[in-house]
């Protein structure tokens, strides 16, 4: 719900930003533009984009505003030239009467990294898209193995969406490797067992299921005792000695 009432706010801000930019277009304004204002929304919880990043990218276009009449700015082409970064989902921008441009912007913020045995390398929001890493880190789980992108579209992002959401296994697990035939092997941060997890299919379940080993068995047995604990099975789980 609370996620709702926050886009809902960030549609409404929005909308007002356009609605004022044009406003102000309207009518003729000679002041120069002396600084450029950026709100970066989400900023607390990830900085793939900042403020810095944000005007770096704009200084390195035409359409730098600073020094500009206000009136001969193009908000059109500068939110053009921002949405261009693959980790920028939006941009809004509005001319201030003091000589100020004010920058919205809304970054996507990836739920997990792919680097592909094929060279691909890409971050993945929750929608779907795909984000150029361009020199971005982030400590996210990150997809390795045989992984075509329309694979990660339909069930990588099924598995990230869960561990987003699930804060206990999205600390606990930290990468994901894919075999040949699609079956996943979840590499854990506790522990030095693999997870053999098989399909992206009953994700819910087959955590509860390793949720249940670990709290009731490897207590009791040691949390090295298997190399392999396999909840390919939703009906059953097993632990596997040896090599992995």
């Amino acid at each position: 719900m609370k996620t709702v009432v926050k886009i809902v706010l960030l549609v409404s801000l929005i909308v007002y930003l356009a609605f004022a930019f044009l406003k102000f277009s309207k009518h003729g304004d000679n002041t120069v533009c002396q600084r450029v204002n950026y709100t970066i929304a989400d900023s607390s919880h990830a900085g793939f984009i900042t403020a810095q990043e944000a005007d770096r990218l704009l200084s390195q276009s035409s359409h730098y505003p600073v020094g500009r009449k206000m009136d001969d700015i193009d908000g059109p082409a500068i939110e053009a030239v921002l949405r261009k970064n693959s980790f920028i989902d939006s941009v809004s921008c509005y001319k201030s009467p003091n000589g100020e441009l004010n920058v919205m912007i809304l970054q996507r913020l990836p739920l997990f990294r792919v680097i592909a045995d094929n060279g691909d390398s890409y971050y993945m929001d929750q929608r779907g898209n795909f984000m150029n890493p361009q020199g971005y880190v982030a400590d996210l789980v990150v997809a390795t193995g045989h992984i075509d992108r329309n694979f990660a579209r339909t069930q990588l992002l099924k598995m990230g969406r869960f561990l987003h959401d699930d804060p206990f296994w999205n600390a606990q697990i930290e990468q994901i490797y894919v075999e040949k035939n699609h079956e996943l092997r979840l590499v854990p941060r506790v522990g030095n067992h693999i997870i053999s997890f098989g399909t992206a299919d009953s994700i819910s379940q087959k955590f509860r299921n390793l949720y249940t080993f670990y709290e009731k068995v490897l207590p009791q047995v040691g949390w090295n005792k298997y190399s392999v604990i396999s909840v390919e099975h939703v009906t059953q789980i097993v632990g596997k000695k040896g090599k992995s």
